[in-house]
């Protein structure tokens, strides 16, 4: 399965434990509860199955589900 913008959203909210619809696309994720350990465990997981290239220091920087669809190449 490739990554998607929609693929992104559902993995942050099943890491907050919160519904896709509840996580805002093009709002602060930090906001909504997400910290670095989350971030390091998400962006691992996708190094893994979809062979991002991008750093913690880049999604730290843009933490939106918007900004990382970009980063991290999804279609």
């Amino acid at each position: 399965m490739p990554l998607t913008r929609e693929r992104i959203r559902h993995d942050v909210a099943g890491c907050l434990g919160e519904d896709p619809a509840d996580i805002p696309v093009d709002e602060n994720l930090v906001d909504h509860g997400l910290d670095s350990v989350r971030v390091m465990t998400l962006l691992e997981g996708w190094r893994r199955d979809h062979a991002v290239t991008a750093g913690f220091a880049d999604l730290a920087e843009q933490p939106t589900v918007e900004a990382w669809a970009r980063l991290l190449g999804a279609e």
